[in-house]
């Protein structure tokens, strides 16, 4: 099977000219960052933001499997500690997670636009490669001749296609998937500090009522009769 690799890999050179290595390289890092931003996306369970906390908050403890379901033990994490400012701890914590939602995303993009380009850079020399061959009278030699400039100038241009039109709609369906996780972060930390905002309301309204009660009346229950 190596041996088969090889062999086509050999083909595609001698075919394409100067400019089939670097695609090559390009694909295989395509793909790589592909399949980065594929495991880095995975959002774990399928339940809504408000049930992930509602059943994490009521220690239901788990193994996480996806960015939403980290975010989420690790948002609660915070609030059990108690911050003085809530929303900059969660924005700290959750800067990392955003971050890996962008990961590769420029990577992705520059290959997809690249490619077609190197693609037209092999069809361009194909094209020198024929014309010379014309002026030559040399419909084959050493480099082909007019049969190598044309087949190269056509397989460079389907190369650089086929690399960039699956790593475009790949890519567009990774960046969508990336945007819905960034408008859940921020619906964890919206969540997580309106809930902590109305229990330190109701704490608040409890110790107040509970210090108030005793002098309700003007007269204090321990207080000497007149």
């Amino acid at each position: 099977m190596f041996a088969l690799l090889s062999d086509d890999l050999r083909f595609y050179f001698e075919i394409g000219g100067f400019v089939m290595p670097p695609l090559v390289v390009a694909t295989f890092v395509l793909w790589f960052a592909i399949g980065y931003r594929f495991a880095a996306l995975r959002r774990g369970s399928v339940r809504s933001v408000r049930q992930l906390l509602y059943r994490n908050a009521k220690r239901v403890r788990h193994q996480p499997r996806g960015l939403i379901e980290r975010a989420v033990l690790r948002g609660l994490e915070i609030v059990r500690e108690n911050p003085p400012d809530l929303r900059r701890w969660l924005d700290d914590a959750f800067a990392e997670y955003e971050t890996s939602t962008r990961r590769f995303h420029k990577l992705i993009l520059t290959i997809v636009a690249a490619a077609p380009l190197m693609g037209l850079l092999g069809t361009v020399a194909g094209m020198i490669e024929t014309f010379d061959s014309l002026a030559d009278m040399s419909l084959f030699s050493q480099s082909g001749g007019i049969a190598g400039g044309i087949s190269q100038a056509l397989f460079t241009t389907q190369m650089g296609l086929a690399v960039a039109i699956p790593g475009l709609i790949v890519g567009g369906l990774l960046d969508r998937k990336a945007l819905q996780l960034r408008t859940e972060l921020a619906q964890v930390k919206d969540l997580l500090c309106a809930e902590h905002i109305g229990a330190t309301a109701l704490h608040a309204g409890s110790n107040g009522s509970a210090s108030a009660g005793p002098t309700t009346g003007g007269h204090h229950p321990e207080a000497p009769a007149p």
